[in-house]
């Protein structure tokens, strides 16, 4: 029997997209303005699990919060946009370098 792994993890909205978090995890969410190394808190937490505890927000979890710090402001890899249209001699390539900023949970708290 394998046992189950009690970590805590919440899942927080940014930008427009939803994001599963643990305390520890590096990851890029759109660009938001805030200077390296400052830290920022989601208050829009859906979820937050720990172990066989799990709270679901209608639509957010009432006083969850994630503390995060910035890690770096990036641009993430770039996307190539090409468009065609058979027989009309017609071709358009482009592409696209999405502004992020990289941020570290700190904490998840509710």
């Amino acid at each position: 029997m394998v046992e189950k792994e009690n970590k805590k993890f919440a899942v927080i909205k940014t930008g427009g997209k939803q994001y599963k978090v643990s305390e520890g995890d590096v990851f890029d969410i759109e660009k938001v303005e805030i200077e390296d190394g400052k830290d920022i808190n989601f208050e829009e937490v859906l979820l937050v699990a720990d172990g066989d505890k799990v709270e679901v927000g209608q639509p957010n979890v009432k006083d969850a919060k994630v503390k995060a710090k910035v890690v770096s402001q990036e641009k993430a890899d770039k996307i190539i946009v090409f468009k065609y249209k058979k027989r009309k001699n017609y071709r358009k390539k482009t592409g696209h370098r999405q502004k992020v900023t990289k941020v570290q949970i700190e904490k998840i708290s509710v």
